[in-house]
């Protein structure tokens, strides 16, 4: 069997479930049952570089730096510090619970974690009209406050009448910092763990100096990026659902088990998927097939190793 290069993004669900508290138990139990799935491709030979998502985990370090701050003014670290902190404490349990997974499979590969920082553009239009809820709510009074001290963007929560979040931009991600080495490292076997929760948005100014940014970058755009800029193979996205539907939990849903490329984009066009949900991830495989990607794959984890399951996205889908 020809040996593939393939990046897996690991959706939300795989390491933390919306009913769950976010213990360190529920998070490892999650991560342990996800990887299981993964295993026949690590038995076949393949070469393998996973993602991460990493919102809830990052919403709660936020929080911790806004306790430290009212309770111990322990100063708050930004927001590109604690995706860093989240892409190191996520990597190390994921590195950590595959380890254990391999070890009771019998396999042997090593494993690697890195902090990938992602290059944006600081002029993105996204900057224009930040979307992208971060951290805890507040009040209205304390809200103009802090946006005031500052700089913050609030918005009225959906969730919540006269409480406001923080939103920040979401700006396409155009480069990744070390991928060649990330190509490199993954020949020989070894198991790279990058570009979690969209990578650390950063810019590089007048200078050629990196600089971070108050952003976060889509979990899947990122892996795109990432899986097109090693020449992956094939890109897969684990999500909560075994396929991709088209009008989604409405009287005429419909399952896709294959979609080309042109029908994909007529669906998009037409506003068929998710905006919220599913519509980020075709995008993020199409991204990824415009770039000579072969094959992308959005599934549920547990069906992953069942060929008979999970939506195929190609250029011209063959059987």
């Amino acid at each position: 069997m020809k040996k593939k290069k393939i990046v897996i993004a690991l959706g939300g669900n795989a390491l933390l479930r919306g009913e769950q508290d976010g213990t360190i138990e529920e998070q490892e139990q999650n991560t342990y049952d996800t990887l299981m799935n993964i295993v026949y491709l690590i038995r076949e030979g393949h070469n393998i570089v996973l993602s991460h998502g990493n919102g809830p985990q990052v919403g709660n370090i936020l929080m911790r730096n806004d306790a430290g701050m009212e309770l111990y003014n322990i100063p708050q670290m930004p927001l590109d510090i604690c995706v860093a902190d989240s892409q190191g404490g996520i990597g190390y349990m994921i590195e950590r619970v595959l380890r254990n997974v391999l070890k009771e499979q019998g396999l042997e590969r090593d494993i690697i974690t890195m902090i990938t920082q992602n290059v944006v553009d600081q002029n993105d239009t996204a900057f224009q009209n930040p979307t992208k809820p971060i951290g805890r709510t507040y009040d209205k009074e304390t809200s103009e406050r802090l946006a005031k001290e500052k700089g913050w963007i609030f918005k009225p929560s959906p969730k919540f009448d006269n409480l406001y979040r923080r939103v920040v931009a979401s700006p396409e991600p155009i480069d990744i910092f070390n991928v060649q080495t990330i190509g490199r490292i993954i020949e020989d076997g070894t198991i790279v763990i990058a570009s979690g929760g969209g990578g650390i948005p950063v810019y590089i100014d007048e200078k050629e100096h990196v600089r971070p940014l108050d952003a976060v970058i889509d979990k899947d755009k990122a892996s795109a990026l990432l899986a097109a800029k090693i020449n992956a193979d094939e890109f897969y996205i684990l999500t909560d659902v075994p396929f991709v539907y088209i009008d989604y939990r409405q009287p005429n849903e419909r399952k896709l088990e294959f979609l080309n490329k042109a029908d994909a984009y007529k669906y998009m066009a037409e506003g068929k998927f998710g905006e919220g949900s599913m519509a980020p991830k075709v995008q993020a495989c199409l991204n990824f097939i415009e770039k000579g990607g072969k094959k992308s794959v959005i599934t549920e984890s547990t069906k992953l190793a069942d060929k008979a399951y999970g939506t195929k996205i190609s250029m011209e889908y063959e059987d």
